[in-house]
């Protein structure tokens, strides 16, 4: 069976093998032993703590296949909330001049922290072998089932960063042209900085004006706001969501943020709390994901059930009940795939 889990810290060697499958440009999970050990304690005491509003939380869980840790997803509670949280605005400047009959419209990239205290959807990968029969969408949409069962851990916007173009050697065309001229390191340096939290030198070298994105070469102007084509599935599935693009790109190889409203997504709005009962096999249908809505002991699960009226209970199965860890009229946060 299918499960989502809080990550431990026997899961590191798992972690570690999924962090060097994800390639470069896959900034929440750089290979470095101390940072990837800091995150899962860091998980781990965030699902233990009590929380009424959000802050320096960071929720990371892991997808196991029969005791297997094929993926990873997470959610971060409010970002910016212990260091600075970076982002280009893309807007326009405009130059008009009436006695000469001209206008020009510029794009711009200006240099913010306008998402402070979002919560932030990170860290969703799935091993290539498993990457079938939607198991890629029960891990990107399980963590709606958290959004809507904790509410008060999180914040009301939410955003997701969507990997931007680089190629197989990790270049990105737009990071090359800040490389050149303000940098002076590569891209996986860059990205392997920012990943181990070493965010220092971004205030200390960034351009301290805006840029006009018609003084970028070429190369670079063509990926602003594009993202990478191993992106463009989890994009698609945030896009159904209800996630939308408003004009902020990464700082680093410039792929796309998307946003919503906590309580607009779509995934967020279709869960049902019901209380649970057991039934047999033959009763059960359909596609759902469950979750217990137990901290620390979180658990989602991918299973047929049973439904009857609007708000009754919903019916799972022994295997269900035990893999979730809860009995007979306890509450679960039901989701259909």
């Amino acid at each position: 069976m299918l499960i989502i889990r809080p990550i431990a810290q026997a899961d590191y060697s798992a972690l570690l093998a999924v962090a060097k499958a994800s390639g470069h440009g896959f900034t929440s999970l750089p290979v470095d032993e101390a940072l990837l050990k800091r995150k899962i304690a860091r998980s781990e005491a965030s699902f233990a703590k009590p929380v009424s509003q959000p802050g320096d939380e960071g929720y990371l869980m892991v997808l196991e296949d029969d005791g297997k840790v094929v993926g990873t997803c997470g959610i971060e509670a409010a970002v910016g909330s212990s260091d600075a949280f970076y982002h280009y605005r893309l807007g326009k400047d405009v130059h008009v001049s009436e006695r000469l009959g001209i206008r020009r419209e510029v794009q711009i990239l200006t240099l913010c922290n306008d998402y402070t205290g979002a919560s932030e959807l990170c860290t969703l990968f799935l091993l290539p072998q498993w990457r079938r029969d939607q198991i890629g969408r029960m891990l990107s949409r399980s963590r709606f089932l958290m959004l809507a069962a904790f509410a008060e851990r999180f914040g009301d916007t939410v955003i997701a960063e969507m990997r931007g173009v680089s190629d197989e050697q990790g270049r990105s065309p737009f990071w090359q042209w800040l490389e050149t001229h303000f940098f002076g390191i590569d891209f996986p340096t860059a990205d392997y900085l920012t990943g181990i939290g070493d965010k220092v030198f971004v205030a200390e070298l960034m351009p301290r004006h805006p840029i006009y994105v018609n003084l970028l070469s070429p190369e670079a102007q063509a990926v602003v706001g594009q993202v990478h084509e191993s992106t463009a599935p989890a994009l698609s599935l945030l896009e159904h969501e209800g996630f939308r693009f408003n004009n902020y790109v990464d700082i680093f190889d410039a792929g796309p943020t998307v946003e919503c409203q906590r309580d607009q997504i779509l995934a967020v709005q279709q869960v049902q709390r019901r209380p649970v009962q057991a039934v047999d096999e033959p009763h059960l249908a359909g596609d759902y994901l469950i979750c217990n809505g137990r901290l620390p002991d979180y658990r989602v699960i991918r299973a047929a059930v049973h439904l009857t009226e609007a708000d009754g209970p919903v019916g799972l199965s022994a295997e269900s009940l035990a893999s979730l860890g809860i009995k007979v009229d306890d509450p679960v946060w039901i989701l259909p795939l």
